[in-house]
This record gives C-alpha cells, structure tokens and sequence, in this order.
C-alpha cells in the first residue's frame, strides 16, 4: 500500500538527513474513511454509474407500483430530503448494500462512508416505462486495509 510505503520512504529520508522529521504520515487532505465533499465530488477509488430502464408493466406487476411513483418518491426523499439534511448521498441507504458486500468480500469495513455517497435518480421516459441511475462516485474495492 501506498501508505506503508511512505512511511518507509520517509524512515530513509530521517536517517539520511537527521534535521529532517516528519510530524505526521498523512496530512489528512485525502479524507481517508470521513464523510466529505471533495470525495463526493472528485471520487475516490472507482466511481461507479449503473443505469437501467424497466418497462411500465414491470414495475406495475413486480413492484405494484407505477414509474411516476417511484419517480416522485425519489425526488421527494432521495434529492429534496437529502438536500435540506446537507447529505453528501442523495440515495436510499447505499451505505446498507456497501457494508454488506464489503463484509462478507473481506474489504476494508471503514471504506463504507465513502462507498454511502451516490445519487439515484428515477425518471419516467416519454415512452411511460422508468428510468432509474445510481451514481457512486467513491468506491474503494480492493482494499485490505493499511494495518490501522
């Protein structure tokens, strides 16, 4: 990890130069595992959108509902609501299906709150069926954690 390595780096650069010493490994500019804006905004790890569109009579006969519904909801709650809470994730609860998949793969657990911020939208096409996107702008998969 790119961690370990610096620190090992910097191990060097002390006992090749005595004056020199380094407060701390990380200035905290990366935000590593706190909710933030400028992960949100920029990503982090992989950034991630799936999209899909499910026709009318899906979402009617599966899901007992209809795609204007389920648009308004996700404009009420997921955008609006989060909004008005400051919320860096306008989705339902990505942080839920993050920590789960993060469990039982042996990812970092701590990488969840970067893996919570994303979007959903939902949308109905002219055509009456629904269209619906989540956006994940910071997953970090891959991890196994720095030894903290």
């Amino acid at each position: 990890m790119v961690t370990i390595s610096s620190e090992e780096i910097m191990k060097v650069i002390e006992e090749e130069f005595p004056d020199v010493k380094y407060l701390a490994l990380s200035g905290n500019l990366c935000v590593d595992k706190k909710p933030n804006a400028m992960n949100f905004i920029n990503g982090r790890g992989k950034s991630i959108i799936a999209e899909a569109v499910i026709p009318r009579e899906i979402v009617e006969e599966k899901l007992k509902t209809t795609p204007e519904l389920i648009a308004e909801v996700n404009y009420r709650k997921n955008l609006v609501g989060s909004a008005q809470a400051g919320s860096y994730g306008f989705n339902a609860h990505f942080g839920n299906v993050v920590g789960a998949i993060f469990l039982a793969t042996g990812q970092d657990e701590a990488q969840i709150t970067e893996g919570s911020h994303g979007i959903t939208l939902a949308e109905v096409t002219p055509e009456g069926d629904l269209y619906i996107s989540v956006t994940m702008p910071s997953l970090e998969i891959g991890t196994v954690g720095g030894g903290t």
